[in-house]
């Protein structure tokens, strides 16, 4: 059906002047269509709501960065969705990975944090580990980690000289985490006197134990008793023995690195192996298999978190250390750890099973 008045238009203006028309009613149109496009963005329906899996129970140091990443996560992704954090405790964080990569829906809507040392768990066969993490999804850590091993001020040990004399009871928060395997490790190695004690569900459990005289240590993250117990380390209610990680901690200038407790290049090998998840952080994963397109959505919102200068106030708040990683440096280190020498990975592993 023609339209009358571009027939009109047609006969009564110059060939020239209906050119220019013509102009101008394209640009009126492009800039109706770019006016009402934030209009239609803005009357969109929210995105799903996504699921923050927490692989350890409320109160530790996992369930503090979760939940913050989990309040800030959501501005960042399309739709805005509301990221409910859900604690799914067990087996050192093994349970939640391994609802992460065999029952969690793969199309983005899922994702959780999990422990660094649990990402090891595969690669020496440990029991329960149902996940191969070269083939999660890597979305990137909020900090790099340092590992230290403390005493209660009431203990006997007090330096790590100590403890090849004099026995220190530890709190443990289960087989895929620091707290159980540096402590044994260490004692087959380099002959430590700790003895393990299970059954705490996170590291909070375990400074409880420490006030109550049932334990007397842990080996945790540092930002972990940082943030848990502000005060222990600068009233020195506890001692810190020593410390693990990917180097040395500037900050704790005088406390001896745990490769200095080697006495032999074999023993600085295997411990450099046992300590390699440090370097992993506080990982934050999805379940294998999502689209390249929804990968790169969850990862570079991921880096957005770690730049929005609301979540790094409430983490400063938090006393929360960020140094954050992106999600493809933590695929590429994972895959380089999965390509340690067998024999290494087979001492450490008979160390710690």
């Amino acid at each position: 059906m023609s339209n009358p008045t571009a027939s009109a238009l047609s006969h009564s203006v110059p060939p020239h002047k209906r050119m220019r028309l013509r102009q101008l009613f394209a640009i009126s149109f492009s800039l109706m269509v770019a006016a009402a496009a934030p209009l239609a963005r803005a009357e969109a329906p929210a995105a799903k709501p996504m699921q923050m899996i927490i692989g350890f129970g409320p109160g530790g140091g996992y369930d503090l960065w979760g939940r913050t990443v989990a309040r800030y996560l959501g501005r960042h992704l399309p739709g805005h969705p509301t990221v409910i954090a859900q604690n799914m405790p067990g087996a050192g964080s093994y349970t939640a990975a391994s609802y992460l990569f065999n029952i969690a829906p793969r199309d983005g809507t899922v994702l959780g944090i999990i422990a660094r040392d649990a990402a090891l768990g595969p690669l020496s066969g440990a029991t329960g580990a149902r996940f191969d993490p070269t083939k999660l999804s890597w979305i990137g850590t909020p900090a790099k980690e340092t590992n230290v091993c403390i005493a209660y001020h009431t203990a006997q040990v007090q330096s790590a000289a100590d403890l090849f004399d004099k026995q220190l009871i530890l709190g443990d928060t289960g087989p895929g985490t620091g707290t159980r395997a540096y402590p044994k490790a260490l004692n087959a190695l380099i002959g430590t006197k700790f003895k393990i004690i299970g059954g705490f569900p996170a590291s909070s459990d375990v400074f409880l134990a420490m006030e109550r005289g049932e334990v007397e240590g842990i080996c945790e993250s540092l930002d972990s008793i940082r943030v848990r117990r502000p005060d222990w380390i600068p009233t020195k209610t506890v001692s810190i023995l020593f410390q693990g990680g990917a180097a040395p901690n500037p900050e704790l200038g005088g406390v001896p690195f745990v490769l200095d407790l080697a006495r032999s290049a074999e023993q600085r090998q295997a411990i450099e192996f046992l300590y390699a998840g440090q370097g992993i952080g506080r990982p934050f994963v999805a379940p294998p298999e999502l689209t390249a397109e929804r990968l790169k959505t969850l990862r570079e919102a991921f880096d957005a978190t770690m730049q929005d200068a609301d979540f790094i106030a409430e983490a400063k708040n938090s006393k929360l250390e960020l140094a954050p990683e992106d999600g493809a440096h933590l695929a590429t280190l994972i895959l380089k750890i999965y390509a340690t020498p067998k024999p290494i990975v087979d001492k450490v592993t008979s160390l710690i099973k």
